[in-house]
């Protein structure tokens, strides 16, 4: 693959920064001015480049897309969901990139009411997000809040159902809101310079001024709000990474004050959900993984918490669901997600069977509270997703629908498996598999391409869900995996203590431990492996990269979270503060020596890289562009070798990059052409 010209070259400006004796020289600092037009072109001088070196991989491109546009059901509608009389749902057109949100009374019976059409909202702007979406309990007011930067900065405003008129309530930087039942009264939060939601404010239509309910102070928590389902209280959550407060109110009484169901304690979380005279609590006071305990309302504090069910070393509790006569327990076991209901009239409890071996099942939208039914969501590596409703009564199980795969999807092609790698500690770290029947691999007794994807951060378990996109690399014959690494949620709470803070480096040697077992056990072959990885997994990937660039023939890294000690030693960037107790405050000597161990920007050296293609966006307000734009001009400067090395920003979104259905596609398209190239399956397109 040849190229007429170099890359750019970003220019040098001497820079320092000394912490704590430490000096790091940061020649790219200027990066970091988003009003600079020097930065402006920088950035879109290396978007020409990328388009440059890829441009004979424009017919895959094209195909690729051409391909998974094909697999989408354009025309399509979700499953209804029931909420205060109404049943609500979103639906798709083909050629439209938005979805519409729309209700009818009665469940099919009566005609469409059409609540937001994305894209009426979304024409002439290049980006759109819906974040809140909630209905007054008389169905007449919709509060709803959109993104249209991609920096996540959402206003919110409310919709009069009845007229079809947008009110004049105009509020900027939102979070969460919730309705009182009066139907004039809203709750809202919003969020302060750094994008923490710190201020809780009661709204009534039509009034001049909201009042200030509650200021977080604390810049660790960060607050929001929501209404319990049952209907009678609205909850106030206060929370950081490790310790949680919650605060309710009736919600017939909007200008009432807010009851502390629990003072917080530090490293203790806790959640509630409410039924009769009663709270349900999830909390993490005698073990890690969760507890469950009954308070009364009327006195909800610590000392009256009575058990329900005790904290167990293996199994995570994730999440509580209460109705009028069951409460279902969603748990995680041996890294694999369980239902677990209780019939909370007769105490009989049993769990809901799921037949492959790696799975997600969630909750679905449940609205309703007097209800023997359970909606639920169901997928795997090759199950497209399906949604269930479950009768918790008799145990009846009815499929409502399945995302439909056009062009003729065979799921019985492709095979899941479950690895597991020894760690450097002895530690086993699971790994997913999926890959077509006829894949190279050790059953095939010939290693072939493998695409190996982590993350490894805030207790998140890496999805193991479906994706119809993906089809595009495994019927080319590419063999996907996922590392659960420590420092994810994966197998419990102490499996994420094990992988942050000062354990941090644990994630690295396991996501290297995975690549070099699934390279030694003959499913990867080493020249045609390729690592992938976004946000705190692009951290991930450039620490990988640091410690081992011999073992990935090319990275790909998504909005890459690659600058951590710069970042994080600036309290007045968006999330700083909050992520001290995820990373480490590096004002302290000691937690800033962890950081300076691993942080991929500071820590490059000159070094044969492996291909790499690096995104980012410039809106971004979670990992800001400037981060991967350094790193991307650090690495150039170092590379001895001239793999290529291509930063693709997009110039009008955030972090998830873009919003539009089709212009996502555009994204993956891109993604896996690189990788296909880098893993030679390219006819006619050589590596070099």
């Amino acid at each position: 693959m040849s190229r007429a010209a170099g890359p750019p070259v970003a220019p040098r400006i001497p820079s320092e920064r000394v912490d704590h004796g430490d000096r790091r020289p940061d020649d790219y600092a200027w990066l970091k001015d988003k009003h600079n037009p020097a930065v402006i072109a920088y950035l879109q001088a290396e978007n020409a480049w990328t388009e440059q070196v890829l441009a004979p991989l424009a017919p895959l491109r094209a195909a690729l897309y051409d391909e998974m546009h094909g697999r989408i059901k354009h025309t399509d509608r979700s499953v209804p969901y029931p909420d205060h009389g109404y049943w609500y749902y979103h639906r798709t057109e083909a050629g439209r990139q938005y979805p519409i949100h729309c209700r009818r009374v009665g469940g099919n019976g009566g005609p469409e009411e059409v609540l937001l059409d994305l894209n009426q909202m979304a024409e002439g702007k290049g980006y759109l997000a819906l974040g809140e979406f909630t209905v007054s309990d008389n169905g007449r007011y919709l509060a709803f809040s959109t993104d249209e930067t991609g920096f996540r900065e959402y206003t919110l405003q409310v919709k009069d159902l009845a007229s079809g008129t947008i009110l004049a309530e105009r509020i900027a930087a939102t979070g969460s809101a919730a309705w009182a039942a009066d139907n004039r009264t809203l709750f809202y939060t919003v969020e302060d310079h750094a994008k923490r939601k710190y201020r809780l404010y009661r709204h009534r239509l039509g009034a001049p001024d909201d009042v200030l309910v509650y200021e977080e102070t604390d810049e660790r928590f960060a607050i929001g709000v929501a209404r319990l389902r049952g209907d009678q209280f609205l909850m106030l959550h206060i929370g950081s990474h490790t310790t949680s407060e919650m605060r309710f109110l009736p919600v017939d009484e909007p200008e009432a004050s807010w009851t502390m169901l629990a003072e917080r304690l530090p490293d203790q979380e806790y959640r509630a959900v409410h039924r009769g005279d009663r709270f349900y609590i999830q909390v993490n006071d005698t073990g890690r993984n969760f507890r469950v305990v009954v308070a009364p309302v009327a006195t909800p504090g610590r000392e009256h918490w009575v058990e329900w069910q005790g904290h167990r070393d293996t199994v995570l509790i994730e999440d509580l669901d209460c109705f009028a006569r069951h409460l279902v327990l969603w748990e995680r076991e041996e890294g694999v997600p369980q239902a677990r209901v209780t019939d909370l009239e007769t105490g009989e409890t049993h769990r809901l069977a799921f037949a492959e071996e790696v799975y997600e099942a969630y909750a679905g939208m449940n609205r309703e509270w007097d209800t023997d039914r359970l909606r639920f969501e169901y997928q795997s590596l090759v199950t497209p997703p399906t949604v269930y409703d479950y009768q918790m009564a008799t145990r009846e199980r009815v499929m409502l629908k399945q995302k439909e795969v056009a062009g003729g999807y065979d799921a019985s092609r492709y095979r899941i498996r479950r690895l597991h790698a020894p760690a450097p500690d002895g530690v086993q770290v699971p790994i997913s598999l999926v890959y077509r029947d006829d894949a190279r691999g050790p059953e095939h007794d010939q290693a072939g391409p493998l695409l190996l994807k982590g993350y490894g951060a805030y207790a998140y378990p890496y999805p193991v869900g479906f994706s119809s996109e993906r089809l595009s690399l495994l019927d080319r014959g590419v063999i996907i995996a996922i590392a659960h690494v420590r420092g994810g949620g994966d197998l419990g709470r102490p499996w994420h203590d094990a992988g942050r803070m000062e354990h941090k480096a644990n994630t690295f040697a396991d996501f290297i431990a995975c690549a070099d077992n699934l390279v030694e056990e003959g499913w990867a072959d080493p020249d045609r492996l390729v690592a992938e990885g976004g946000s705190a997994g692009g951290l991930l990937m450039g620490a990988v990269t640091n410690l081992r660039p011999d073992r990935w023939r090319a990275v790909v890294s998504h909005v890459p979270f690659v600058d951590v000690l710069n970042t994080m030693l600036d309290p007045d960037l968006p999330l700083t503060v909050g992520e001290y107790e995820e990373w480490g405050n590096p004002a302290l000597p000691e937690q800033y020596a962890w950081m300076r161990a691993y942080c991929p920007y500071t820590n490059l050296q000159p070094s044969r890289f492996p291909a790499m293609l690096i995104r980012t966006a410039l809106n971004d307000s979670q990992v800001m562009y400037w981060e991967p734009a350094k790193y991307v001009a650090k690495v150039r400067a170092l590379q001895s070798n001239d793999s290529p090395v291509l930063l693709e920003t997009n110039m009008g979104a955030g972090h998830g990059g873009a919003s539009g259905r089709y212009d996502r596609l555009h994204e993956v398209a891109l993604d896996y052409a690189f990788m296909l190239w880098q893993m030679g399956v390219v006819p006619g397109v050589r590596r070099d």
